[in-house]
């Protein structure tokens, strides 16, 4: 008599988990993070914080960068250009002042050459930090934000800077240029933005009626006698 196995069901990916559009970080939370990193002197988070915000790169195109990406010699440069990985297309983008000055520290402080990956991994086996790692720690940010986990990602820092420009002029195709993706594109994430945003402010409200109806019932009952 033959025996038939029957394959365990395997639970979908995705199951509890929220999909969609990664929310960017708002400004006061770019600079409560930057004070955090900054007081703990945590150099190498703070340079990968600064340059993810500014370079707007995905995570596997920011981890693989070389000190002579964004450096002129033994200066960090104002702008830089890099080939992304998954549309082989040069992207170019500007750092800023504050960036550059905690890139430089920190090239001084691990000791980088030019040929060199401007975030080495601390894993043996990986000669940069890898996009597993680079999550975490964008978890472990999240975190000490007192942020929502499912809510972002590492999409999240490459669209923060994007997002602050845009809400700034209302100018669809600046957007687009700064995200690096078409207007389309820009349209639709723009909207899944502000639909995230709102059903996540109806499901607090929801969540705050019970607690208020039952505080309205306890002092009902707790009136004098």
């Amino acid at each position: 008599m033959e025996h038939t196995q029957v394959a365990a069901p395997r639970a979908p990916w995705n199951k509890g988990k929220i999909v969609g559009q990664k929310a960017p970080l708002k400004l006061k939370d770019i600079w409560a993070l930057r004070i955090r990193l900054q007081m703990a002197n945590r150099v190498r988070e703070l340079a990968l914080f600064n340059l993810g915000i500014d370079s707007k790169l995905r995570g596997c195109d920011l981890v693989k960068l070389k000190v002579r990406d964004v450096c002129h010699g033994d200066q960090v440069a104002a702008r830089a250009i890099v080939t992304q990985q998954k549309t082989l297309r040069p992207v170019q983008f500007e750092i800023t002042q504050p960036t550059r000055d905690t890139v430089q520290a920190w090239i001084k402080q691990a000791g980088l050459r030019s040929d060199d990956f401007l975030f080495p991994s601390r894993i043996h086996d990986s000669p940069h930090l890898g996009t597993r790692q680079y999550a975490r720690i964008l978890e472990g940010w999240v975190q000490e934000l007192g942020l929502d986990t499912a809510a972002y990602g590492t999409h999240s820092i490459r669209r923060t800077k994007a997002t602050l420009i845009y809400r700034r002029t209302k100018n669809l195709r600046r957007y687009s240029c700064c995200s690096g993706t078409p207007s389309s594109k820009a349209r639709s994430a723009i909207s899944a933005s502000r639909s995230t945003t709102r059903s996540r402010s109806q499901s607090r409200q929801r969540s705050d009626r019970p607690a208020a109806r039952v505080s309205g019932r306890s002092s009902a009952t707790s009136g004098p006698s």
